[in-house]
C-alpha cells in the first residue's frame, strides 16, 4: 500500500476518534474551507461550519462516549473506515426523543476524500436504531400517559360543568364553550338557589391544560358548595368565602377570576360581584353598559371584600359574561377582537337572533379560516324575552 495511503488513513482515524471525544476543534484542523458533507438531514446545509454545529448537536445527548475503528480501505484519495461506537444516552433528546439513561452500541461506516492533506467530502451511515429505537418507544409511552391524564382531567372538567342549562319561563340561557386544548381553565355554573333565584357564575383560572383544569374544577365545587350552604342573595359574600376557602387549595402561583350573579327571574333583578373578571356587558336598546364591581380575584389574598351592584334587566335586555379568549382573540394580521368591538357589536345587536349565536358568528368572521385558537373561550348570554306577557 503507498505511503500516501496511509497518510490519508491516518488522518481519517485521528479525525474521527478526536471527534468522538468531543474535540470539535480538529475540524478546523482537518477540513478544507471546501469541504462538503454529503450525509445532510432535511434542513442542513453541506458546508464545514454547518458540519460542526451538527457534530455539537449529535454529541450532545450523550456522556461516556468511544469508539473503536474496526477496518479500514484506502484506494486513491477516498478512506473508507468501518467503526463501532457506544454511548449514553442521558443528556438530552435526540431528534426529539427523550433521553433512555441507557447505553446503546452500534455501528457505522465513514467514506472520506482526503486532497492535499485535507478531507474535502465525507459521506457516513450508521445503525442508529439501537439508540432510537428505545428512545422512541420511551417518548410513545411517555405520550400515552400524559394522553390518559388529559382524558381523566377533562373527564374531571366536563364532570364541573353544568349538564343542562336551567329553563326560566320568559329567559334565554345561552351557554357557549370551547377550550383551546383537550381541556382548559374556563368554567361557567349555575346554582339554584331557594325562591326561585339563580345563581350565574363564569370564572377563568390561569394557565391552560391539566393545572388549570383541576383548580376549575376545585373552584366549581366550591362555588357550589358555598352558594347552597349560604343560600344568600349577596354574590360577594360567597366569593369572599370561597376565596379564604381557595387560598390553602391551589398552587401559590394560580388564581380564579370569576364573576357572579344572583337573577330573580320573577323581576328580572341581578344582583352582582366580580373576582378580578373581564366586564360583563347588558344590552340596552342600542346601548351596551358595562358591570362594574371591584374585586380580586380568587385565591391571591386573604379577608378581600367584593363589592356588590345590581342592575335590573327589563323585556328585551340581555347580559353577557364571557371570558378574555373572545376579546383576546386575533385575525390573519395580529388585531385583537377587542373591547370596543365586542361593546358596538352588543349594541348593535337585533332580536333575530340570539346574542350568543351572533357574535360567534361575527368572532369566527374575524378571525378567518384555518384561525388557531389560542386560549379558552367561554360566553354565557342572560335574554330576557321581549315580551312580558
Amino acid at each position: 500500500m503507498s505511503s500516501e495511503a496511509e497518510e490519508n488513513k491516518a488522518i481519517v482515524r485521528h479525525f474521527v476518534e478526536e471527534l468522538e471525544k468531543g474535540n470539535l476543534d480538529v475540524i478546523d484542523e482537518l477540513l478544507a474551507p471546501d469541504f462538503v458533507d454529503r450525509s445532510l438531514l432535511p434542513g442542513q446545509r453541506p458546508d464545514r461550519e454547518s458540519f460542526k454545529r451538527t457534530v455539537a448537536e449529535t454529541q450532545a445527548p450523550f456522556s461516556n462516549s468511544n469508539l473503536t475503528i474496526d477496518d479500514q480501505v484506502a484506494e486513491g484519495d477516498k478512506v473508507v473506515t468501518w467503526y463501532t461506537a457506544s454511548s449514553t444516552h442521558d443528556r438530552g433528546p435526540l431528534m426529539g426523543a427523550p433521553p433512555t439513561g441507557k447505553r446503546h452500541t452500534f455501528t457505522g461506516v465513514y467514506l472520506h476524500r482526503i486532497v492535499g492533506g485535507k478531507i474535502v467530502e465525507e459521506r457516513s451511515e450508521a445503525d442508529a436504531w439501537p439508540i432510537m429505537l428505545p428512545a422512541l418507544e420511551q417518548e410513545m409511552r411517555e405520550r400515552e400517559r400524559i394522553e390518559q391524564e388529559l382524558r381523566v382531567a377533562r373527564s374531571i372538567q366536563q364532570a364541573s360543568l353544568p349538564k343542562e342549562v336551567p329553563t326560566l319561563e320568559g329567559w334565554q340561557i345561552s351557554p357557549y364553550y370551547q377550550p383551546a386544548r383537550e381541556v382548559g381553565g374556563d368554567f361557567y355554573d349555575f346554582h339554584l338557589l331557594s325562591e326561585g333565584r339563580l345563581g350565574v357564575v363564569i370564572g377563568d383560572a390561569t394557565g391552560k391544560g391539566v393545572p388549570a383544569a383541576l383548580v376549575m374544577s376545585t373552584t366549581c365545587g366550591m362555588l357550589q358548595a358555598v352558594s347552597q350552604a349560604l343560600d344568600s342573595p349577596s354574590p360577594g359574600e360567597v366569593l369572599a368565602q370561597v376565596n379564604e376557602t381557595l387560598l390553602s387549595r391551589i398552587p401559590a402561583n394560580m388564581f380564579v377570576t370569576c364573576f357572579y350573579g344572583v337573577l330573580d327571574p320573577r323581576c328580572g333583578h341581578l344582583s352582582f360581584a366580580n373576582a378580578g373578571h373581564d366586564l360583563p356587558y347588558v344590552r340596552r336598546g342600542g346601548d351596551c353598559e358595562e358591570l362594574r364591581a371591584r374585586g380580586m380575584p380568587l385565591g391571591l389574598m386573604p379577608g378581600m371584600s367584593y363589592e356588590q351592584k345590581e342592575i335590573v334587566l327589563d323585556a328585551g335586555e340581555a347580559a353577557l359574561f364571557y371570558s378574555d379568549g373572545l376579546v383576546e382573540a386575533h385575525d390573519p394580521k395580529g388585531e385583537m377582537f377587542g373591547f370596543p368591538r365586542l361593546q358596538a357589536l352588543i349594541a348593535k345587536h337585533g332580536e333575530e337572533r340570539s346574542l350568543g349565536d351572533f357574535l360567534l358568528e361575527e368572532l369566527y368572521s374575524f378571525v378567518g379560516e384555518g384561525w388557531e385558537q389560542e386560549d379558552d373561550i367561554t360566553l354565557l348570554t342572560l335574554e330576557r324575552s321581549a315580551s312580558l306577557s
